[in-house]
């Protein structure tokens, strides 16, 4: 298993949605309705959706395994906190998980955004990942129950890194 973690710009953009459409519904098929999915991967992750992130200033960073593209992560200075960044997403194929890429991508961000003071993310309150998030030294802040339009909501917990 030869990683490597690179910063990537908007060519990246069907590589971006090529992995979501593989992860998401692993990840929230069980948490979500499917109405829900679809409204949500239309809003993150149609090329319009992406572009705009990135022109706003979220870093997309693609984790290569010997070439072939296995996880996602982005992630931004925080507005409204000096100091501080959120990590927005990141995914890990379903087959590479447990394997440390995402200790790996957590590595790589902390590094990036030195000398930040704190890493911030918000995970739904169902998902699995939590465990790895607190694994990785994030702990729970608040909990955010987020409109996201159309009916739907992200019930959240807002979990913290400090740096």
């Amino acid at each position: 298993m030869q990683l490597l973690v690179k910063k990537v710009d908007a060519t990246a953009i069907p590589v971006i949605q090529n992995l979501a459409n593989i992860t998401w519904p692993v990840t929230y098929g069980e948490i979500i309705t499917p109405q829900q999915l679809d409204y949500m991967m239309e809003l993150l992750y149609s090329r319009a959706a992406l572009q705009k992130q990135m022109d706003k200033g979220d870093q997309f960073v693609i984790v290569y395994d010997d070439e072939r593209p296995v996880a996602f992560a982005s992630y931004s200075a925080k507005e409204t906190d000096a100091g501080i960044y959120k990590l927005h997403k990141i995914y890990i194929l379903p087959n590479q998980q447990g394997k440390g890429i995402g200790k790996l991508l957590i590595s790589y961000i902390t590094t990036d955004i030195k000398p930040a003071t704190a890493l911030q993310l918000n995970v739904n309150r169902h998902n699995k990942a939590l465990h790895f998030y607190e694994k990785a030294g994030f702990s729970i802040i608040a909990e955010e129950d987020i409109y996201i339009g159309n009916g739907f909501y992200m019930n959240d917990y807002v979990m913290e890194l400090t740096l």
